[in-house]
């Protein structure tokens, strides 16, 4: 089945909630990407308004805050989220027990970091769930390339890609918590990105 992707990002792509249905009704897999960020319940709600059970992928460094753990716990409790982590192969106890605490973004070590515990989970978690659809939270607000991006689109390996909320403003985020009385977290770092304009390099990939 051919997609035409230019049509659909002009009719929908503005519509968060009917790009979720459209993406759901899909044949093959659909995954759901999450990192409990924050506004992250926004497209996990959305999901599972319309599937509960669409399959929720979490890369967990390691290196999340409390609140971010403790938030993520509570979403997923609340939308019984049909969640599943993908852990890096070294925990955090012995990445930091061999290698110290985790590097800057201006040292050489931070790539290989970021491969550690971010792009092989994640790597990992697409050949294990083999889905044919990706459902992310991007918005094009929070960097540069992700301005550059359409809501839907087609990788390489015929992966669809789909960022419903992405032209989604922080405000629109909250009061789509506010509707629906959602929780939220705003003590949230990504060590991989430590900068909030920063990629980590995940989505440039894919």
């Amino acid at each position: 089945m051919s997609l035409d992707i230019d049509a659909i990002n002009r009719d929908l792509g503005h519509d968060p909630e009917a790009l979720v249905r459209w993406a759901l009704s899909l044949e093959g897999k659909v995954i759901c990407t999450t990192n409990f960020r924050p506004f992250e319940a926004v497209i996990l709600h959305m999901i599972t308004q319309v599937n509960p059970d669409t399959p929720v992928v979490w890369m967990d460094s390691g290196y999340n805050t409390e609140a971010t753990y403790r938030f993520a716990d509570e979403v997923s409790r609340r939308l019984n989220l049909n969640l599943t982590i993908y852990h890096p192969r070294r925990s955090r106890a012995h990445r930091e027990a061999v290698e110290g605490a985790f590097p800057a973004i201006d040292d050489p070590r931070h790539a290989a970091f970021t491969e550690e515990v971010k792009l092989e989970p994640f790597q990992r978690a697409l050949r294990e769930t083999a889905p044919r659809v990706w459902l992310t939270a991007l918005r094009a607000e929070d960097t540069a390339e992700r301005a550059q991006m359409q809501p839907v689109s087609i990788n390489q390996d015929g992966l669809i890609k789909v960022a419903p909320v992405l032209h989604w403003t922080a405000k629109d985020m909250y009061q789509y918590l506010q509707k629906h009385d959602l929780p939220n977290n705003f003590d949230y770092f990504d060590p991989t990105k430590v900068e909030d304009k920063r990629e980590c390099g995940l989505h440039l990939q894919h």
